[in-house]
């Protein structure tokens, strides 16, 4: 019997632990989807404003990169374009 409600309670915790995981996950969508639409707004604030967008997004990545990474990649790039006679 002992063993019965140790098992019993055992799941009940597991239950309680996995409700509170995807509650938790869906309160994260939610705030996803509205920093999304926050982020919409902002980019039709940016085009409105007369900002190329395409290039605003493209700094906003280049951002996110360490500069030594970012070298790298223009090097390749500009290493394809000699290559194909675009420069």
């Amino acid at each position: 019997m002992t063993d019965d409600i140790t098992t019993e309670t055992a799941q009940t915790i597991a239950t309680g632990q996995l409700r509170a995981f995807i509650e938790r996950y869906e309160r994260l969508d939610v705030e996803k989807k509205a920093i999304s639409d926050d982020q919409k707004e902002l980019v039709a604030e940016v085009k409105g404003s007369g900002f190329d967008v395409k290039a605003f997004k493209e700094i906003i990545k280049l951002r996110k990169k360490e500069d030594h990474e970012r070298q790298e990649e223009e090097a390749m790039i500009q290493l394809y374009m000699d290559a194909l006679g675009m420069t």
